[in-house]
């Protein structure tokens, strides 16, 4: 498990103190409350969706940022403290590749994105999809949201990775009952939730 999901326990003044900022980018459509994580700029892949699924709904995109850079992407799903955490695995329907192939996502453009399911059948064409979300993301600012189809309400939320590429895991956060409060990728900027670079909790 990463050593960074107690930062969801700080307090205002503690993310300051620990150089920790938070800024919230929009909100995601879920119609089908699952979730896809990925480089957008890798196709032939199938992105496959998160095992598990949400309520469907509107959540909002929150990233923290550290050193100048994007340390985590978080969905937030209810408010609250998580009570337990776990991995977040990817659905399978293949053998995999590569022994963690359905426990992260590769990154090899420096940029991930968080989108419904359902965006994937948005356009007749695939191909038409993948030049939408490279354009988009060979034109991204750092972190940005864009609807694939004006007037369509469904959108993709995309941000810069950490220091770049990598692969990278997320997270369940779970209240008491079980049921998800966030959805955390971790993209390795923080260390035991502290965004100080040289100077980082123990």
């Amino acid at each position: 498990m990463s050593s960074n999901l107690g930062v969801f326990a700080l307090s205002d003044a503690e993310m300051a103190e620990r150089k920790i900022t938070v800024i919230t980018i929009g909100q995601l459509e879920l119609p089908t409350g699952e979730i896809i994580a990925c480089d957008p700029l890798i196709t032939g892949l199938g992105r496959p969706a998160f095992s598990r699924k949400v309520k469907p709904g509107r959540y909002p995109v929150i990233l923290l940022q550290a050193q100048g850079r994007i340390a985590a992407a978080v969905l937030r799903f209810g408010s609250g403290v998580p009570a337990r955490w776990e991995l977040a695995t990817f659905a399978s329907d293949r053998p995999p590749v590569y022994k963690s192939e359905f426990l992260e996502f590769i990154v090899d453009d420096a940029v991930a994105s968080f989108m419904d399911k359902s965006v994937l059948t948005l356009m007749i064409d695939l191909e038409e999809l993948d030049d939408f979300l490279a354009d988009v993301a060979w034109s991204l600012n750092r972190f940005g949201m864009e609807n694939p189809i004006d007037g369509n309400p469904l959108n993709v939320a995309m941000f810069d990775t950490g220091f770049g590429d990598g692969g990278y895991r997320s997270f369940w956060g779970l209240d008491a009952a079980g049921e998800p409060l966030v959805l955390m990728t971790d993209f390795e900027v923080l260390e035991n939730a502290d965004g100080r670079e040289g100077d980082r909790a123990n």
